[in-house]
């Protein structure tokens, strides 16, 4: 009999890849916005107007792929696995479940107790 298999989970590298992928794309957005801007409203100084833009993009795009990356790995940096992740929640004191699990709880030992007399 063949087990169904679950698909695998991105590692840690490549979650860090596309964290900083995505910052890079934000990054260079947001570079060529402020880049313009800046370049518009002072002009584009000694170097010209290529370089200065692209200083700007390629600087902005540095910083936010830097961040994004450290921070996907963070945000998705878990010890257990997700089964177990999942049991882990199910058994958190019911002050640190969210509002609809203490509903759902609450009237699960509504109706055992009307089971019960």
């Amino acid at each position: 009999m063949a087990y169904p298999t679950r698909p695998q989970e991105p590692t840690v590298w490549q979650k860090s890849k596309m964290g900083a992928m995505m910052g890079c794309g934000v990054g260079l957005t947001i570079g060529f916005i402020f880049g313009s801007y800046s370049i518009m409203r002072g002009g584009a100084g000694p170097r010209g107007f290529v370089a200065t833009l692209s200083q700007y993009m390629l600087s902005s795009a540095a910083t936010f792929s830097f961040f994004l990356a450290i921070g996907s790995v963070i945000r998705s940096d878990s010890v257990l696995p997700p089964h177990m992740e999942a049991a882990r929640l199910q058994l958190l004191s019911p002050a640190i479940r969210s509002r609809a699990d203490g509903a759902a709880l609450i009237k699960a030992r509504w109706e055992a107790e009307k089971r019960q007399h």
